[in-house]
């Protein structure tokens, strides 16, 4: 086997093509920075409840140890994969050119299952915060109507194009941010920095702290499904994941340093909306109002994106031939129809679930599919070392395995304190995907449905390792 291996992507040969094989105009260096935020964040609805767990300076320190020891890794390593391989089909892609194309598979699975559960939660809690204002909302028939209704009207934006998402991205991005940062400035002349300090570990409790923050903190790798939709990725892409992690962690930590200073902290209260009375308490209820509307239509956003994501993922394991060619033709807009509509059937399908439920299962899933990354990672590391990376993480094979046993760590605590129940709904969901996988491959060998590996993409490693001596320097 030789040392190097470089791939030659037809489709985004030409660093300033600003339009796809498709005509469709490619997603920009701004819509992706605050896809890439939607992915991860959304903004800072939700973490209050690691102040509930364990106060001021655990929550603010917390995050920006994980930021270090998850966040920044998982970002560098979504930079370095998903420059080398610039196509939707993303994570899965590694994972096959690494593992082979049956634990590619179970990548995708894993992924997209976790990706859709996550996706289900959105609808359900964008109307936890329009219920104060429409009581109908909160149950029975019409809260049934209204996650139907909000479903499709996302859905068929998802369908109209992913610049028109990108852009509602960063318009929703900015109106949901901006009140945050003026409350923390209404919040300046009545911060006590003692109230940071507070702390007490006997009453520490760990399974909601830990979870909460990696619920806020991951899902960096999502954007590289959406490789291929990107204009000029090698350059756009390690740079947009690096500006989105400033405003994710950003985003997080002014919020939890301003308000738990500004006013005393009682953690029984932090739970999930409390910024939003800490707006009243601090600005009014303008502020308060203002809040509210914007963790609301931050639900909006966060669910285009994650399905966005996870459509395009379908449209690239189709490209690989790993999926039915139906599941990679483009509509008019150029955007995956099939793979959208299963994954608007999927969160239909799971949005009956609760919401402590939804985060613990889709961890457990994603935890499984991050472990197949890392490994990936490093065997890409070690039996192509001088492959062509436009973007390298500037460490060696001995670097890189280090930077990765923390993360590796956290996600054996998260998948160990998982309860029983989501434990063997995970583990039951993974069997799928064992079975699913070569039943796909009888399907096609029986030819009952069209499978085929687009011609704008190289062959991965595996297939290629004869043709080594004879490629072309990888050019975007």
């Amino acid at each position: 086997m030789g040392d190097r291996l470089d791939f030659k992507y037809n489709s985004v040969n030409e660093g300033d093509e600003r339009k796809g094989g498709h005509g469709i105009p490619k997603v920009s260096m701004v819509p992706l920075i605050f896809l890439i935020f939607y992915e991860v964040s959304g903004g800072p609805f939700g973490i209050e409840d690691s102040v509930k767990a364990a106060g001021p300076l655990l929550a603010i320190v917390g995050f920006l140890v994980f930021a270090l020891i998850w966040s920044i890794p998982e970002a560098l390593i979504t930079a370095e994969m998903g420059t080398m391989f610039p196509e939707n089909g993303g994570y899965v892609v590694w994972v096959s050119s690494a593992l082979g194309p049956f634990w590619g598979f179970q990548q995708g699975w894993a992924k997209w299952l976790s990706g859709v559960i996550d996706n289900a939660l959105y609808p359900v809690l964008f109307l936890d915060y329009v219920k104060s204002s429409v009581p109908a909302l909160g149950g029975g028939l019409p809260r049934t109507l209204a996650v139907l209704i909000l479903t499709v009207a996302l859905t068929y934006m998802n369908y109209r194009g992913l610049t028109i998402v990108g852009w509602v991205a960063v318009f929703l991005g900015v109106f949901s941010l901006l009140p945050f940062f003026v409350m923390g400035v209404i919040a300046i002349p009545r911060i006590e920095p003692s109230r940071w300090l507070e702390m007490d570990l006997g009453s520490v409790n760990w399974g909601l702290y830990l979870n909460t923050l990696f619920w806020n903190l991951n899902y960096w790798d999502s954007i590289s499904t959406l490789a291929g939709e990107v204009e000029n990725p090698k350059r756009t892409l390690p740079r947009a994941l690096s500006y989105a992690l400033v405003l994710v962690v950003g985003g997080y930590l002014y919020p939890l340093i301003t308000c738990t200073a500004a006013i005393p902290v009682v953690r029984e209260q932090w739970s999930d909306g409390y910024f939003s009375d800490i707006a009243r308490i601090l600005g009014g209820i303008w502020l308060h109002s203002w809040i509210q509307g914007a963790a609301a239509l931050s639900n909006m956003g966060n669910f285009l994106t994650e399905m966005s994501s996870d459509s395009y993922q379908l449209l690239g394991m189709a490209e690989r031939g790993m999926l039915p060619e139906l599941f990679a033709r483009r509509s008019r807009y150029g955007t995956p129809l099939i793979g959208i509509l299963f994954s608007a059937f999927g969160v239909i399908l799971l949005s009956w679930m609760s919401f402590q439920e939804i985060i613990a299962a889709e961890n457990y899933l994603y935890c499984f599919g991050m472990i197949l990354e890392f490994i990936a990672f490093i065997k890409l590391r070690m039996t192509h070392p001088n492959a062509s990376r436009p973007y390298k993480i500037p460490l060696g094979t001995i670097g890189a395995v280090l930077m990765i046993i923390p993360p590796a760590l956290l996600i054996v605590v998260v998948m160990a304190l998982a309860s029983f129940k989501v434990m063997a709904v995970s583990i039951m969901a993974m069997i799928v995907g064992f079975v699913l996988q070569p039943c796909l491959v009888y399907v096609e060998k029986k030819r009952w449905l069209r499978f085929s590996i687009s011609a704008d993409l190289p062959d991965l490693p595996d297939s290629q390792e004869a043709a080594e001596d004879d490629t072309v320097p990888l050019v975007f």
